[in-house]
């Protein structure tokens, strides 16, 4: 057993394990760090030691594949502790590491003797420093204190109504990604049961789901979820798929009662004869029992958003927080079926904006104020681990004391105090002629085209026009090359001039729509015929973008498109 104060690591998928082993750690002030199971060998042996952690928690499958090779660049490494596995005989380990399995430790940990180490934290100290996988570099690890964590999860749990021990959760989202651990930390702290998941056996239609078989949310019938954006969207793709192949009758019902539903919800009735008829086979594909669905990680679409309130008959609570503010800033109120907000702030904090001149943002704009949002308040966290330069740039103490993040968002306040994300100062980028371009607004207007699973918008500040990849829909690409005859495997499809030009077609038509700017407007794709998912290295565990390795990933594909070769 060994003195409180040292750092121990959680390398673990989702499961009762990682929250079992959190809480102990909490317990006697062992402050805990985490990384993503999808992080690269050098970011993660970067985590470990940094951190200078000499035991770590992992499961047999992540120790065989991801941590073996890594544990002679780990000289702190003492111990492994191993959740899911009875025999401890790991044979080719490396001299001097000793490991043990979950049932050792807890005999271990229940031996009287041990009761002196019993250590309780203070509000200030370390109770986890969470690598975030970053959009850009090398990941950050982020302190965050007990006080933090408290701090952040009253104020979610405010903005969830009737909150108890009835309630069951599903977890399937990485707990070492700070939207999963804060709301499972909201049901531990209310009581309510937390069953696991994951995304390959979440549904029925999952992809680790033997035909015929049940995915666990039809086993478990959760009332509570937290979703990344992604994972929506991907259920509201295949359902309005089976739409339309649905008969004339069927699909004219289903949208009369759609848009039926769509008025009567803006009016603040309900629909229970819809529900019950029309809307409870889509609801089916939660479990039947959803009441509410977080949403946080990344923008939510305002047609994903409508189509999750009506189809799945529960409200979306659209969330807007950071590692940096322990997931906390703001939840929209489970009533207010207004899209594209992310609420009013939690009790737990305050929002300021800051003119932000070079984009254009003024908190003095009318009708509503704009600019880079500051978030402060007890839920801040204490800065990033042994990165002094980066907390003098990100976080400031004001005069009373209280301490403020700089997000790098952009917001705007509606009259009724919501907010509403608008840009991110990252992604603006100049054009040649002067104009600037927000990638992410034009990705968000694009990302809602059928043809479309995934976008990025490129553009270099000596060029004229915007560049784009995209990861198409496979059902939809392949009905398109059969449209235009052409042949061939998925991969020579995606790279056929003739399929790349109707695509562009498409998506400009759709920019157009959307209201994009002619200069905003794609002028030149790539179609990917890799999917970017964490593993590829190509997004984060929220599947944010990672723009900085998409473009050295496509960077012969950009000098193309820019002329160069």
């Amino acid at each position: 057993m060994r003195k409180p104060q040292c750092n121990i690591a959680i390398f673990c998928e989702t499961r009762a394990e990682w929250i079992v082993a959190s809480q102990a750690c909490f317990m006697y002030n062992f402050p805990l760090v985490t990384l993503y199971a999808t992080l690269g060998p050098l970011a993660i042996a970067h985590g470990l030691n940094e951190t200078e952690v000499t035991h770590i928690i992992t499961s047999k499958d992540l120790l065989q594949n991801r941590l073996k090779d890594i544990l002679c660049d780990l000289p702190k490494l003492r111990y492994v502790i191993v959740v899911d596995c009875k025999s401890t005989s790991w044979l080719d380990m490396p001299r001097g590491i000793m490991v043990y399995n979950m049932d050792t430790v807890k005999e271990l940990g229940s031996k009287a003797d041990n009761c002196e180490y019993l250590c309780s934290p203070q509000s200030t100290d370390i109770a986890v420093i969470m690598y975030t996988s970053g959009s850009t570099g090398i990941p950050k690890g982020v302190m965050i204190s007990h006080g933090n964590i408290i701090a952040g999860i009253t104020g979610m749990a405010e903005r969830i109504p009737n909150l108890n021990e009835t309630d069951t959760y599903i977890g399937y989202l990485p707990l070492a990604h700070v939207l999963e651990l804060s709301a499972e930390l909201v049901c531990i702290s209310h009581g309510c049961r937390i069953g696991y998941s994951s995304p390959q056996t979440l549904a029925d239609q999952s992809t680790k789901i033997k035909k015929g078989s049940k995915g666990d949310t039809s086993v478990l019938k959760p009332t509570l979820m937290a979703a990344v954006p992604e994972i929506m969207d991907r259920i509201y793709k295949n359902v309005m798929t089976k739409v339309d192949e649905m008969s004339k009758f069927q699909k004219t019902l289903f949208v009369l009662a759609y848009n039926y539903k769509m008025e009567q919800i803006s009016k603040g009735y309900g629909t229970p004869l819809c529900d019950s008829l029309v809307f409870k086979r889509v609801r089916g594909l939660l479990g039947g029992n959803t009441r509410l669905l977080l949403s946080g990680g990344a923008p939510l679409s305002a047609a994903t958003q409508r189509f999750m309130n009506i189809c799945l008959c529960c409200p979306v609570g659209q969330g807007y927080g950071l590692t940096e503010t322990c997931g906390a800033g703001t939840i929209s109120e489970v009533w207010d079926y207004n899209t594209g907000r992310v609420g009013a702030p939690l009790v737990c904090s305050e929002i300021r904006l800051k003119d932000w001149e070079e984009g254009g943002y003024y908190s003095t704009d009318k009708p509503n104020p704009r600019g880079e949002i500051l978030i402060g308040g007890p839920n801040v966290t204490m800065g990033y681990y042994k990165k002094k330069c980066n907390n003098g740039e990100d976080f400031f103490v004001d005069e009373n004391g209280q301490r403020w993040f700089c997000t790098g968002d952009i917001g705007e306040f509606h009259p009724d105090g919501c907010l509403k994300i608008i840009d991110r100062k990252k992604d603006l980028v100049k054009l040649q002629a002067g104009e600037y371009v927000s990638l992410g607004k034009v990705e968000a207007a694009l990302k809602n085209c059928p043809l479309i699973d995934n976008i990025c918008a490129y553009a270099n500040s000596d060029q004229s026009y915007v560049i784009s990849f995209v990861v198409p829909n496979h059902k939809q690409l392949m009905a398109l090359a059969q449209q235009l005859q052409v042949r061939g495997t998925w991969e020579e499809i995606c790279n056929n001039s003739q399929v790349e030009k109707e695509v562009l077609r498409i998506i400009t038509e759709a920019a157009i729509t959307a209201k994009l700017e002619r200069f905003e407007i794609p002028k030149k794709i790539r179609l990917s015929s890799e999917p970017w998912t964490p593993e590829t290295g190509l997004v984060t565990d929220a599947f944010k973008l990672k723009r900085k390795e998409l473009k050295t990933h496509y960077q012969e594909d950009i000098e193309r498109m820019y002329g160069g070769k």
